[in-house]
């Protein structure tokens, strides 16, 4: 059974009750933080993602917000910013940015859903895994530019290159 025929009889269902069932469903750690956001550990491949999803009435939009600690050294900041303008040139949806005083790389994107609409399961599942999807891709080329002083340009060659043929 797919996610939407679990909800097809709810025209009104909650997103985050949502989300939570995709907890539940994905055996993702999660916490239902209050009636309006929940909070979620995602395994990835570079490490454990931690992503927030909020609902806001009042903007009738579903945000989410995926980071990941990171403490670059100082003298690599202007080189940070840097890869992260160039990365989110990359990105279809949602952006990147750093949390300076909270050392936290974030992915976040918005589903608007003015006008009374509802997002799906399945669109709900492609938010996040889009969002780690996203993470993953560019991690490699954060932790080059912060720790292994390659050029932006270079690192983020690494995230966008694609695998051709077969191993």
């Amino acid at each position: 059974m797919s996610f939407s025929e679990q909800f097809l009889e709810f025209e009104d269902i909650h997103p985050i009750d949502i989300v939570e069932n995709l907890a539940e469903h994905r055996a993702w750690e999660f916490d239902r933080v209050g009636e309006d956001q929940i909070a979620m550990a995602v395994e990835g491949q570079w490490r454990t993602y931690s992503i927030t999803l909020a609902w806001s009435g009042h903007d009738e939009t579903l945000r989410l917000i995926c980071t990941f600690e990171m403490e670059p050294p100082e003298h690599r900041m202007p080189q940070i910013y840097e890869v992260l303008n160039a990365t989110n040139d990359h990105c279809w949806a949602g952006a990147f940015t750093f949390w300076a005083a909270q050392k936290l790389m974030v992915y976040r994107y918005g589903l608007v859903l003015a006008g009374g609409q509802f997002a799906g399961p399945e669109q709900i599942d492609r938010m996040i895994s889009a969002a780690v999807s996203s993470a993953e891709r560019f991690y490699p080329a954060f932790q080059l530019v912060a720790w292994a002083d390659r050029a932006p340009e270079d690192a983020l060659q690494i995230a966008i290159a694609e695998a051709y043929g077969r191993a």
